[in-house]
């Protein structure tokens, strides 16, 4: 049995979809483990959820963001082989947050994460794709990656978590609890 390590990354640096090896301290590398991240914090919501749709559409976004981390790891030069995020994959964000609305009440004020095991981990998982929104904006503004459309599905993803949460929130029948009562 091969071993589950290689020793290859010991000196700070690792391989990625390029040529070469970059350090692990890059905006590339950097952007990959932050939405590597942040598909983990959205497996723990999945593995949480009660709601039978939030579930279906976690799994289906974390296959998705497998397929973004690729478009990450991939350097300029290769891109083209691995474009698979598209307008498309946005517009499915937005159909889903409009397929969840209707159960979500929404909160007039900022809501204290914690109605729930699972509304908890959907406000984690909120708030690790933000980080990663934010990674994937800063390599494209140094030029890493041509696409806007990889932050921009990070961005609309953010939100469906929110509105996935506060129908979680409801759910749980403990409802959801604010900062400050509007």
């Amino acid at each position: 049995m091969a071993p589950f390590y290689t020793g290859q990354g010991d000196s700070g640096d690792t391989g990625y979809l390029g040529k070469g090896r970059i350090s692990k301290a890059s905006l590339r590398i950097e952007a990959v483990g932050s939405v590597d991240e942040a598909t983990a914090a959205i497996g723990l919501a999945r593995s949480l959820t009660s709601v039978a749709l939030i579930g279906e559409q976690l799994l289906a976004i974390q296959k998705q963001l497998y397929q973004l981390m690729s478009e990450l790891a991939a350097e300029p030069e290769n891109a083209a082989l691995f474009d698979l995020i598209t307008s498309d994959q946005v517009l499915g964000l937005e159909k889903a947050i409009e397929e969840l609305e209707p159960s979500a009440e929404m909160p007039r004020g900022f809501i204290v994460p914690g109605a729930s095991p699972a509304s908890a981990a959907l406000s984690l998982a909120r708030t690790v794709v933000r980080r990663a929104e934010r990674r994937v904006v800063e390599l494209f503004e140094a030029g890493g990656i041509a696409k806007p459309e990889l932050g921009t599905y990070l961005n609309r993803l953010s939100s469906l978590l929110f509105v996935m949460e506060v129908v979680e929130s409801g759910s749980s029948g403990n409802g959801v609890q604010l900062v400050k009562e509007a």
